[in-house]
């Protein structure tokens, strides 16, 4: 469900833009200043699991999956897998990472739709569904597998409602594409309820095998004490294993099918490819990405690899920072109350 530059107008994806770039700034703010949504704290043994995890929702999201009798394909967007992990905040900024890399590195998405892209697949899931659906029924239910398979079939496939809905929306105000909003939205959410499910399932069978393996590392475990006393070293083991096998082995395998919303594209256009339409903006943005894509469209054999690699080392990279930061603050509190 990346969108594209065609989908939009230079205004509509400067005022996303600044929307996700409000989305990073507040999560920032909410890991550096106090304790995140949920009773786990952000400390430096939550840094390699966001290192690791932003790694295999990269691979993950390759694996195209065909959705039968339709002609079409989908893949997970991992905001509800990252959240339920690592807590909202975390997530969003994990996911910010690795949909910066697939358009930079990939071609993947568009530059002026990043922002776009990122209230679509991470705001959308790690802070509505997340916050407003999950943790309700974790809630109510208590925290076991029964709950958390419920909570994460809902809460992904009501998430996915919401940003597909969100790509209508951003592309019909746009103006640009020639796609009208009610053909375009009974197309798109109806695909995208089925891709939302089965993103739900996915998501709850892996929360159910950490449940299994470290239940006190995933958010609201309310255990965060006895994670601090054992190290996470097996499942980080386990979770590098699983994807360097997807990124080397099954990406190969995925589906050549549109997406849902390259399937949504063709069946009003003719084509899921839409030209950008001229202009400077288009062209710079374009531009940056023909020069920063050093494997456009997965071209590479190893792209999957190499691609969990890069989201390890930024996705890392910001947790290790927001650490730092976050210490030499209450070092500076602690300082100017003495």
């Amino acid at each position: 469900m990346h969108m594209v530059d065609a989908l939009l107008s230079p205004v509509v994806g400067g005022v996303m833009t600044a929307v996700g770039a409000g989305a990073i700034g507040l999560s920032v703010q909410k890991i550096k200043n106090k304790n995140f949504v949920g009773e786990n704290k952000f400390d430096e043994k939550k840094i390699p699991v966001m290192a690791v995890m932003g790694a295999f929702v990269f691979a993950a999201q390759m694996i195209n999956f065909t959705i039968p009798g339709t002609g079409s394909s989908g893949h997970i967007g991992g905001g509800i897998l990252l959240a339920a992990v690592l807590g909202p905040f975390p997530a969003l900024l994990t996911l910010a990472s690795v949909l910066l890399i697939q358009c930079l590195f990939f071609a993947d998405g568009g530059l002026l739709a990043y922002g776009c892209n990122l209230f679509n697949l991470g705001v959308c899931a790690c802070l509505f569904a997340y916050p407003l659906i999950y943790k309700p029924i974790i809630k109510k239910w208590g925290f076991g597998k029964k709950a958390i398979f419920a909570a994460a079939v809902i809460s992904a496939t009501i998430g996915l409602q919401l940003g597909s809905l969100g790509v209508v929306l951003q592309t019909s105000v746009s103006g640009v594409a020639n796609l009208p909003f009610g053909a375009f939205a009974i197309l798109m959410q109806p695909i995208h309820l089925i891709i939302g499910i089965i993103e739900g399932v996915v998501t709850a069978a892996v929360l159910c095998f950490i449940h299994s393996v470290r239940p006190e590392i995933l958010d609201g475990s309310g255990n965060i004490k006895n994670a601090e006393k054992k190290p996470f070293k097996k499942i980080l083991i386990i979770f590098v294993i699983l994807t360097l096998i997807i990124g080397g082995l099954f990406s190969v395998l995925t589906s050549q099918l549109p997406d849902g919303l390259e399937w949504a594209i063709e069946k009003i256009t003719g084509s899921h490819e839409l030209d950008n339409p001229d202009g400077a903006v288009y062209e710079a943005a374009g531009n940056i990405v023909h020069s920063t894509a050093v494997m456009p469209e997965y071209d590479f054999a190893g792209s999957g690899i190499v691609g969990s690699l890069i989201t390890v080392a930024l996705a890392g990279s910001i947790g290790f920072i927001i650490h730092i930061a976050k210490r030499n603050k209450k070092k500076n509190e602690v300082e100017i109350a003495e």
